[in-house]
């Protein structure tokens, strides 16, 4: 979020854990520098809503909260942009010049900007552009908050960039201590859903890539990756892997195994907010939060997480998966298990990797006219991978150095050693290479595009 809200959002954490929300509301609403209806379009932005601004809005937001619906616009424009960053009528706002996709329109009638959500691919540059906060993301927090409040069953499934992004102190174990004291049911590493797309992700190349100069592209990860293939470069999808990406996997092992379970999952990404809500996937993922906005909650908890003592799990997430936070992650975990399952494949295994969206436009480009010397294609929108996602709290080189020291000292080199991850796989009636190469077996960790 936004830093000029970091306040208001705190207020209402607080708030809403300690009975005093409707107030709260009240005061912000009524003594905020900016009028009424825009202070309460930024509350309910900051509490995962979208309500119109009456009479009877403290009821309302209340309710909306405790009967949380999906909010299929998770990127919000406030109406009082001035656009003042634009100089004149041939020039671009600073969100337009920000946009990738073009997704930002210029309205010559009402000399403002609007957002076209059906180019918009949900990379978050617009917000982070826009120095008058004039644009913000969803937050999903306060109704997390409220199933919290009520004892239901929430899972927070962190993704593998987490890794030093809370302080160089702070470990994994210490941040599920933490989770649990605000009330959390557990905490999961998303690396270990990771772990098992890895071998659906080798299967698939066996399947695609027959003779060297055939071509799989990874689905693994990245949203605004696959929404370039869905949206823009629509010839290449036929090579498209039809793995989901390992969020998706965790949400869908996690309701698996408990249907009760509420997930959360918590990265550096705008764009999972939107993924989560894509039709063929959307039951998956409940709520998701950035690494921003997780700083901001255990703030408002007065949470040190230093000082914590965590607590221990036994180690189930591969080196692998844990890689999947950086850049060539991906393509270092798959060719390992191409290597361990297929090893006549692997002699011909030969990857490029695209990072940041000028990168991969480019490396798609030249697949669609088979200018590219490689048979297996990773791309991540953001420059050094989920490590360099524009809601991560260090540097993507910090990032990438944390991800690196974590995952290369996990006890667990390749995830078919882990005693858990074979465990979980027999819990889902997955038992065998052989099952993996079954589409009804592993229905689960599968899309169509």
């Amino acid at each position: 979020m936004n830093s000029k809200y970091e306040d208001i959002f705190n207020r209402l954490v607080k708030a809403y854990y300690e009975d005093r929300f409707e107030e709260t509301v009240n005061d912000i609403v009524i003594n905020h520098e900016i009028s009424p209806q825009e202070t309460f379009k930024i509350v309910c932005t900051l509490c995962g809503v979208s309500l119109d601004f009456d009479n009877n809005y403290l009821y309302k937001l209340k309710n909306a909260i405790t009967n949380y619906e999906v909010n299929r616009r998770f990127i919000e424009k406030l109406d009082s942009c001035n656009i003042k960053c634009k100089a004149s009528e041939d020039v671009k706002t600073s969100c337009q010049l920000a946009c990738p996709f073009d997704a930002i329109l210029y309205d010559k009638d009402n000399n403002s900007t609007y957002i076209d959500y059906d180019l918009c691919l949900g990379c978050g540059n617009c917000i982070e552009h826009c120095k008058d906060g004039k644009i913000m993301d969803v937050v999903e927090f306060l109704p997390v908050l409220d199933l919290i409040k009520n004892n239901k069953k929430v899972i927070a499934a962190v993704a593998p960039a987490i890794a030093g992004q809370f302080g160089e102190k702070v470990t994994l174990d210490m941040l599920r201590e933490a989770f649990i004291k605000i009330g959390f049911t557990d905490m999961i590493e998303v690396a270990f859903t990771a772990d098992m797309l890895t071998i659906n992700e080798a299967v698939q190349f066996n399947r695609l890539v027959k003779e060297p100069d055939d071509l799989m592209i990874t689905s693994c990860c990245c949203p605004m990756w696959v929404g370039m293939l869905k949206k823009v470069y629509n010839d290449l999808v036929p090579n498209l892997s039809p793995s989901v990406s390992p969020m998706i996997a965790a949400g869908r092992v996690i309701k698996k195994l408990d249907p009760e379970a509420k997930v959360v999952f918590i990265g550096p990404c705008i764009a999972k907010k939107a993924e989560a809500k894509e039709a063929d996937i959307g039951d998956a993922i409940d709520y998701v939060l950035t690494f921003q906005e997780l700083d901001q909650v255990f703030k408002a908890f007065d949470l040190n997480l230093e000082s914590l003592k965590g607590i221990p799990s036994r180690d189930y997430a591969s080196r692998g998966g844990r890689l999947y936070a950086r850049s060539g992650g991906v393509s270092l975990a798959v060719y390992q298990a191409i290597q361990e399952l297929y090893p006549e494949k692997a002699k011909f295994f030969k990857a490029i990797k695209a990072e940041g969206v000028k990168e991969c436009k480019e490396v798609l480009k030249n697949a669609l006219a088979s200018d590219i010397d490689a048979n297996f294609i990773e791309g991540m929108g953001c420059v050094g991978g989920c490590v360099g996602g524009p809601k991560a709290i260090i540097s993507k080189e910090e990032g990438r150095k944390f991800v690196d020291d974590y995952a290369f000292n996990s006890p667990i080199k390749v995830s078919t050693h882990s005693v858990t991850f074979n465990e979980v796989l027999k819990r889902l009636n997955i038992n065998s290479l052989e099952d993996f190469e079954k589409e009804d077996k592993t229905a689960i960790f599968h899309r169509e595009f």
